[in-house]
């Protein structure tokens, strides 16, 4: 009953984590604004209002959170590792700019709640699952230079807003995920959504990026929704907290699954480690959100893949008409 009747902004809600955001909060009972700026929405829904936006405009920030009581804020560029190398600064500004301007819009606004995206990318290199209070003990891999020390920046601002105004603040630590409208597009899409296209498409020989070794804690994303609306809902301090799978998996072994999935397990596997992979091991410690929230994942990574890969072999026309 919290988000019911509640006047819910989603900024970003026409791209992957946003769409899962409107769509659960509308089975919620949230009245539901989402900002469009470029993209389509892709739900259809008239309940939704539509609030045409660029989020770097100071003025269109204040328009779009006019009676607004609670903002997700799941706008921002991406950072896969190919374009990460093609353009190191572009999701560094873009997201910097963008959260900067909701957040002293929000505070102007008078809303009352904001939903914060960190990431495990900040933490520094462990050989164990990070802790929420490790995120300073030490700098962030070299492949997450600019892009994790970014979202360590972005917490320091959300602690610096919630210390001058009365916005509460829900800091969210998600690792990598993945689902149904994850970017599947060649140049910008991440580590799973790559593999399910090859796989999907029946590549062979079957190419993936770096050594197969790399270790990685993926989280299906249904279940960061699910883990962010309870931190809104009930953590909202901006004390940051984890929300992942809580285990691990290799590169190696995703690969396995996927290609299973797409019945696909004959292609010939080649891993190439002279393309851009980042850093070789990463999971988090999901205690505190189970303390805390009760939060624990619903979706095992077998099941989550093989959603992922029937959804985007029944959908990847109309997706690929969209990326053109």
């Amino acid at each position: 009953m919290f988000y019911h009747g509640k006047v819910v902004l989603v900024t970003g809600g026409t791209g992957f984590v946003g769409t899962h955001f409107v769509q659960q909060l509308l089975d919620l009972g949230a009245t539901v604004r989402v900002t469009v700026h470029k993209r389509p929405l892709v739900i259809k829904d008239k309940r939704i209002q539509i609030v045409q936006a660029d989020l770097t405009r100071m003025e269109d920030c204040l328009a779009a959170v006019k009676g607004v009581n609670f903002v997700f804020h799941a706008a921002g560029a991406v950072s896969a590792a190919g374009l990460t190398a093609s353009k190191p600064i572009s999701a560094i500004t873009t997201n910097l700019i963008l959260t900067a301007r909701m957040l002293e819009a929000a505070c102007a606004g008078n809303v009352e709640r904001f939903l914060l995206f960190s990431s495990s990318t900040g933490y520094p290199v462990t050989d164990h699952p990070a802790k929420e209070e490790e995120m300073w003990t030490g700098p962030t891999h070299p492949s997450y230079f600019g892009y994790g020390w970014m979202r360590r920046y972005l917490e320091r601002i959300g602690e610096f807003v919630v210390s001058k105004y009365h916005l509460k603040i829900a800091l969210v630590r998600p690792t990598a995920v993945y689902g149904r409208w994850d970017d599947f597009n060649p140049a910008t899409s991440h580590v799973i959504p790559a593999l399910i296209r090859k796989a999907v498409e029946k590549e062979d020989p079957y190419e993936v990026w770096g050594i197969g070794t790399e270790v990685r804690d993926f989280l299906h994303i249904t279940d960061l929704i699910r883990g962010s609306l309870f931190m809104m809902e009930h953590y909202a301090t901006c004390d940051p907290v984890n929300i992942g799978y809580g285990k691990t998996v290799t590169i190696a072994g995703i690969v396995n699954l996927i290609l299973k999935a797409a019945g696909h397990e004959n292609a010939t596997v080649k891993f190439d480690a002279s393309k851009p992979t980042t850093i070789p091991f990463r999971m988090v410690d999901t205690s505190k959100a189970k303390k805390i929230l009760g939060f624990e994942p619903k979706v095992s990574l077998e099941e989550g893949l093989k959603d992922t890969v029937k959804w985007y072999a029944e959908n990847r026309t109309k997706l690929s008409q969209t990326d053109a």
